[in-house]
């Protein structure tokens, strides 16, 4: 079982950036693969992006790729989300999420969730 707490969310200006974290206990954290969604009030859960163990070839939603980064460092158990040219729509309710048996889009395949870290994009 793994534990799963987000962090560095907060209020932002258009244009700037953020990074979040996702801080994870036990210790087969290494062999997990990590995704992050999000959602907006009113919306559904969105796939932003998905890390896999390995740290290889991250998966983005389009929505977001080439402004947001997934990283991992497994020695401090964090998967790190940088998210650069924040725009409006980009405001929600950030979550990590582990435990797919690959790196999936569907949050369904996800059996751990954090509590998630809010995110608010101003113009």
């Amino acid at each position: 079982q793994v534990q799963l707490v987000e962090s560095g969310g907060g209020l932002v200006q258009a244009g700037g950036s953020l990074r979040l974290s996702c801080a994870a206990s036990g210790r087969t954290f290494s062999s997990y693969t990590i995704g992050w969604f999000r959602q907006a009030p009113g919306k559904e859960r969105e796939f932003v992006g998905v890390i896999s163990w390995s740290g290889v070839g991250p998966d983005y939603a389009d929505s977001v790729k080439g402004r947001f980064t997934l990283s991992r460092d497994n020695a401090k158990n964090t998967v790190y989300l940088q998210m650069n040219s924040l725009k409006l729509e980009d405001t929600a309710v950030y979550y990590c999420a582990a435990g797919a048996h690959f790196p999936s889009r569907w949050h369904g395949d996800y059996t751990y969730w954090g509590q998630g870290t809010q995110v608010t994009v101003s113009s």
